[in-house]
């Protein structure tokens, strides 16, 4: 079992950037991706990691999103720049593939316009 904490987010203007980390038991052992979520849509992917630290961003975020580990805290790390009113959402990070028990929390990010 995984437990995955997800934290850093918060209250933002547009334009600002913002670094989310996700931390846990596993996590250097495993690719681990973060996901999004806002009211009414379906939970989508943002990035991922390998567990060489082979990275992949979804196409439409790539440029403003990066995503890193920093395997000596065993986390995996998100860093959002130049945050847009539409990156506003609930920000998750789980294994890829995801697996249904491992969701935590998140963290919102709020971004104002």
């Amino acid at each position: 079992q995984v437990q995955l904490v997800e934290s850093g987010g918060g209250l933002v203007q547009a334009g600002g950037s913002m670094r989310l980390s996700c931390a846990g038991s596993g996590i250097n052992s495993r690719a681990m991706a973060w996901y999004r979520q806002t009211p009414g849509k379906q939970r989508e992917f943002v990035a991922r990691i390998s567990i060489t630290g082979v990275t992949s961003v979804a196409n439409d975020l790539r440029g403003r999103f990066s995503i890193a580990r920093d395997y000596a805290k065993n986390t995996v790390l998100l860093q959002i720049n130049n945050l847009k009113f539409e990156d506003t959402a609930v920000y998750y990070c789980n294994t890829v593939p995801p697996q249904s028990n491992y969701w935590g929390q998140g963290t919102q990010v709020t971004v104002s316009s």
